[in-house]
């Protein structure tokens, strides 16, 4: 999915410099390219939100994480993860797959502009990146207890650190 939200920078990229073009060389702005715009950064942001996550490219602050123990640092994504992330994620996915669906039955449009597409698809890509975005939180998790309970370390990171 990673690799999907980096493609969809291309279309976003497209939308937008068509829409510079024919606004200010044509004066003859479209009726799309905003809708295709906040779509494409959306989606890139939800779908890449888990593999930054797996990648270990979300900001974090650092200031006295870095300098914990790998099991003291296990035990904050423990209580990070058990406590804020899971249930949190777990019910938005439950919240968002409801929300696309009823988007879906009900033929919703977006109302943003004169183009006013059918939204279900952008509210399913957004179920599917926070879905797949839990996901990743469980599998860090996972992780998290097998080096807290078993000292058992994650192959990328010392394959990364020596």
């Amino acid at each position: 999915m990673g690799i999907l939200a980096a493609w969809i920078v291309l279309p976003l990229i497209f939308a937008t410099v068509y829409e510079v073009l024919s606004r200010y060389l044509f004066n003859a702005p479209t009726i799309w390219a905003y809708e295709v715009g906040y779509m494409a950064t959306g989606a890139n942001f939800l779908l890449g939100a888990a593999f930054a996550l797996r990648e270990k490219s979300h900001i974090r602050i650092d200031v006295a994480y870095m300098r914990f123990r790998p099991r003291t640092k296990a035990l904050v994504d423990i209580l990070g993860y058990t406590f804020l992330m899971l249930p949190f994620g777990y019910w938005l996915s439950y919240r968002l797959g409801i929300y696309a669906f009823d988007a879906l039955l009900s033929g919703d449009r977006s109302g943003e502009s004169a183009w006013n597409p059918i939204i279900w698809p952008y509210r399913t890509v957004f179920f599917a990146g926070i879905a797949m975005l839990t996901l990743q939180c469980t599998a860090e998790w996972i992780r998290a207890l097998r080096m807290y309970f078993y000292g058992i370390h994650d192959e990328r990171e010392s394959a990364d650190h020596g």
